[in-house]
């Protein structure tokens, strides 16, 4: 299914092919229009004006080309004309979310909505709900409008609590593997269970919360579970879970469906969730020097 290269963006300034472009003119609009070129991208968070692991976005960036068509990703490029954009576009990048898309023929860049948490959301969980649906090549970050299509209908339904901040999926045995937009982790006790490397995305987030899960003393441990599996586990042991992404770093999951879990005051996940911060702020001071490409 064909998808414009533009998705939310905010802004009065594009870059597209070694330019800066204005929201309004003949080209901006016509990023709007659905292309058949097949569309790579990456979503960065902006803190403190540094762009998030930019480094780990673009060697993924470059993965996701290989898996398909194998032109070349110029990254040093890519990351100069980021630079030059956030210098450039009249946008303030204290915090938000910048997106590069690539096609074999076209590199836009643009500032696009940033869904960040509130504070109460970062301490007592978010409500979420399930779609069934299994991604094909999770590792490769191209847009398909079948699974935007089926993502965005689940969005709009409203649940117990209104509608869900997250949609996560589950597989054709009803597991819970992944978020719609995140990385999903389940702690039973002392231990975090993550799905299968070949099912899902692995994002940038979860590869620094698998580093913080070292730091934290956890136990890792491959697995899923169906909802209703978690549902009887409640009942014998502490059961939390949290989801990582970039727009949000880590989030405890108050709500799936109609079930609640205590995620919020699991002390392990405080934890893990203190040491990503952690790491997350050493990064930033490294980046301010430069970035590693």
């Amino acid at each position: 299914m064909s998808y414009p290269m533009i998705e939310s963006a905010l802004g009065d300034t594009y870059y597209y092919d070694g330019e800066l472009i204005s929201a309004g003119s003949r080209k901006a609009l016509a990023l709007r229009e659905p292309t058949d070129e097949v569309t790579y991208y990456e979503t960065i968070r902006l803190k403190d004006s540094v762009m998030l692991y930019v480094e780990d976005h673009l060697a993924r960036l470059e993965r996701s080309v290989k898996g398909i068509e194998a032109f070349e990703v110029n990254k040093k490029a890519i990351l100069d004309a980021c630079i030059f954009f956030l210098d450039n576009c009249g946008y303030n990048t204290d915090s938000g979310n910048l997106r590069i898309v690539l096609t074999s023929n076209h590199l836009l860049i643009h500032i696009c909505e940033a869904n960040i948490p509130s504070k109460e959301l970062s301490r007592n969980g978010i409500v979420t709900s399930i779609l069934n649906w299994e991604r094909v090549d999770p590792n490769i970050k191209v847009f398909r409008g079948d699974y935007k299509k089926a993502v965005a209908e689940t969005f709009a339904k409203e649940g117990p609590e209104g509608v869900p901040y997250e949609v996560l999926l589950t597989d054709r045995d009803n597991k819970l593997y992944e978020g719609s937009k995140s990385n999903l982790f389940v702690i039973v006790n002392d231990t975090v269970y993550s799905a299968p490397d070949d099912k899902i995305l692995i994002g940038i987030t979860r590869n620094r919360v698998m580093d913080s899960l070292k730091a934290s003393e956890a136990a890792l441990s491959i697995g899923t579970f169906t909802l209703n599996e978690l549902k009887e586990l409640k009942k014998t042991s502490q059961v939390a879970i949290f989801v990582s992404s970039t727009p949000f770093d880590i989030l405890p999951v108050r709500m799936v469906d109609d079930v609640v879990f205590d995620s919020g005051d699991n002390l392990l996940l405080r934890r893990i969730a203190d040491s990503y911060n952690t790491a997350t702020e050493q990064y930033i001071s490294r980046a301010k020097h430069g970035y590693n490409i």
